[in-house]
């Protein structure tokens, strides 16, 4: 199992410096550097070759001049032929990205805060996570010996190493994401059993909503910190939220003057309707300041004082948190009055004065769960019902939204439909699914006043969906630009077919320039089938047959034959036995590395969008694993237990280039 042990650097502080992601890559992009300069032919790679070859490859210090770097690298390294080792290399890159500062790193993939400094978190954001992590988990059979967690220790780092914490805490998140049955819950679990959870705790996050920057398996599996406090902190923030929408609130409506701004308020970010709904009760309260953010806004305590003492006035005491002059105490005073109330503390009275602006969010959020007192007004609830979609857009809406924000675009959508109306976040899809096909000169970016600049922007967005051979009769840029649904959806789907498709013809077909059809990925997935020895097949990506989810089940066995435990399979006949295998299908095809947005009821009304870009995704996994000659299986083919010799890349994610395997981490 020493394949597991991913990319080793000797010295602890320079491998804490990077991610597993970061090192896979820098890794390549020195055996690169070694070949360019002479070193892949059998010389030796001096520190004089550097400068010279990390120009060319445009590696780090984009911005430095070759005079530059040969300069940086004179002051660093007197002795210019010394040979260059692949920790020498890292040293030198660390040295350049500290001069140009983050603003100008070439290297998009590489984050400032990862790379020029040594991590640090927040003990105040650990301690509340902890305790969030004890309140929520710790009746859970599996995890109830290892809880409840010491927040002054660093337990939680080690507790998360097999990545059932972490998957227990997005089904926490949002109820059903992860089918339990295809965690790992040994006692004892072995390097490829924990790897499988943390694949599938990386893709069920990317599939909640996450931003996955710069983590794979293996900074999981070594429980590094920084990466594993900034997914649990999404984790929560996205539970914290769930709440904050008119769909879930629809007394939301309160905010608003008339129908005409719901709109408007369905665009917003759950954090921006926070403090929407903030300043909506502290208006209430007589409160004169507006609060535009859970940071500074806040650290005076007077802004909480009002708040609480509007939702629950009864809970108050004296003395008033707004007669205190210190302000600590001041902070005290309102968590005492958000205990009474039945608030649980996210931050103490110091987080409040200090802004922290994790904790505050969380704070704010919880009161809002407990007490958002709004009230209900029918008439308006009544206009939001008449106008809400059915499930079918609404999933799809998801799906697409999940896959966007998926593929790295600098904006953040929140609402398809809303979002995409500007067409510059389009525009930032398009690039990245066909690079430098956007002309970025002709393009208005956001904030756009003037609605003509919207309709250019969806105008190009068309034009280029022509260019890719779209299907787009009757579709102009001002349907994008009025919200139009069924065209929106239209668009999106043809774009995320075409990016599945160049990814498969990209991988194995593009010595031949052969262009990849949806009948050669049906065909691809029938001879899986066949060939492992099953009988079931599909007809069409619309085949009623493909509600059982038996062939799901027969074609991820057929390209990994130990993931699937046909003991928890159900015969696929009753309405509920058909949502148990739907369920467990997506939960499995994540735990082998597949990114997949559907949902088990797009597999129950056999979604045939849906049923395609599953099926691509589990071929995409399947011929972009490494073939390594020693690789054997052994398998009963009942119970999904196996043995299996493969080679590491195989068992970590790499810095990816695509929505489908992409892996990493942002906190909140």
């Amino acid at each position: 199992m020493a394949g597991f042990e991913g990319v080793v650097v000797s010295d602890p502080s320079l491998h804490n410096q990077f991610t597993q992601v970061e090192l896979r890559s820098l890794k390549s992009q020195f055996m690169s550097v070694r070949t360019s300069s002479g070193g892949g032919d059998g010389g030796p790679l001096t520190v004089r070759d550097l400068s010279v070859a990390m120009s060319k490859l445009k590696i780090a210090g984009d911005g430095l001049s070759e005079d530059e770097r040969a300069a940086l690298l004179g002051e660093s390294f007197p002795d210019l032929d010394h040979q260059v080792d692949f920790e020498l290399f890292l040293r030198v890159y660390l040295k350049m990205q500290g001069r140009v500062g983050a603003k100008n790193s070439s290297s998009a993939f590489l984050k400032a805060a990862t790379t020029t400094l040594l991590h640090t978190i927040s003990e105040s954001e650990k301690s509340s996570y902890v305790s969030h992590i004890n309140s929520y988990l710790g009746e859970d059979p599996f995890l109830k010996k290892c809880l409840p967690i010491d927040p002054m220790t660093d337990d939680l780092f080690e507790i998360s190493k097999d990545g059932v914490l972490l998957c227990k805490l997005i089904n926490i998140a949002a109820p059903g994401t992860i089918d339990e049955r295809a965690i790992n819950t040994k006692r004892v679990l072995n390097p490829w059993e924990k790897n499988e959870n943390h694949t599938l705790c990386l893709h069920s996050a990317k599939a909640i909503g996450c931003t996955l920057v710069n983590i794979g398996t293996q900074d999981l599996a070594e429980g590094r910190p920084h990466l594993v406090l900034g997914l649990i902190s999404q984790i929560i923030k996205i539970q914290l939220l769930a709440d904050v929408n008119l769909k879930k609130t629809p007394q939301l409506v309160e905010l608003i003057g008339d129908s005409k701004d719901v709109e408007e308020l369905m665009s917003l970010s759950p954090e921006k309707i926070l403090l929407r709904w903030m300043n909506f009760q502290l208006k209430k309260g007589g409160f004169r300041r507006l609060i535009a953010n859970f940071s500074s806004d806040v650290k005076d305590g007077e802004a909480y004082a009002c708040l609480l003492n509007v939702l629950a006035p009864e809970h108050s005491r004296k003395p008033y948190p707004s007669t205190v002059k210190d302000l600590l105490e001041r902070a005290k005073l309102v968590l005492e009055h958000a205990d009474r109330m039945g608030c649980k503390r996210y931050l103490t009275p110091k987080d409040i004065v200090e802004g922290s602006p994790n904790l505050n969010l969380a704070f704010v959020a919880h009161i809002f769960q407990k007490r958002n007192g709004l009230s209900s007004q029918l008439k308006q609830i009544t206009f939001l019902e008449a106008n809400s979609d059915d499930p079918q857009v609404s999933r799809e809406e998801r799906a697409f939204r999940l896959w966007i924000n998926s593929l790295g675009v600098p904006t953040y959508i929140n609402n398809v439909f809303e979002d995409l109306r500007t067409g510059w976040v389009l525009l930032e899809a398009l690039d990245k699914v066909a690079p430098g096909i956007v002309c970025w000169k002709s393009a208005n970016k956001p904030p756009i006043k003037m609605p003509f600049k919207k309709v250019e922007n969806c105008n190009q967005v068309v034009k280029i969906g022509k260019q890719l051979k779209f299907s787009l009769v009757n579709i102009a840029g001002n349907d994008i630009v009025q919200g139009n649904k069924k065209l929106i959806l239209a668009f999106l789907w043809q774009l995320m077919r075409y990016n599945i498709l160049q990814l498969l013809k990209n991988l194995r077909f593009h010595s031949h320039e052969k262009e990849i059809k949806d009948i050669d990925i049906l065909n691809w997935a029938n001879d899986r089938v066949k060939n492992s020895g099953r009988h079931s097949r599909m007809d069409s990506f619309k085949d009623r047959s493909l509600s059982s989810g038996i062939f799901f089940l027969d074609l991820l066995r057929a390209v990994e034959p130990r993931v699937v435990n046909w003991s928890l399979v159900t015969k696929g006949e009753k309405d509920e036995e058909k949502k148990m295998n739907a369920s467990y299908i997506i939960s499995v095809a994540r735990k082998l590395g597949c990114s997949v947005f559907l949902l088990p009821e797009d597999i129950l009304e056999v979604n045939q969008k849906m049923m395609l870009t599953l099926t691509a995704s589990i071929m995409y996994w399947y011929l972009k694993r490494p073939i390594t000659e020693d690789r054997t299986v052994s398998s009963d083919g009942e119970n999904g237990s196996s043995s299996e010799t493969t080679s590491t890349s195989a068992l970590d994610d790499t810095a990816s280039e695509s929505s489908l395997d992409d892996s990493g981490g942002r906190s909140f």
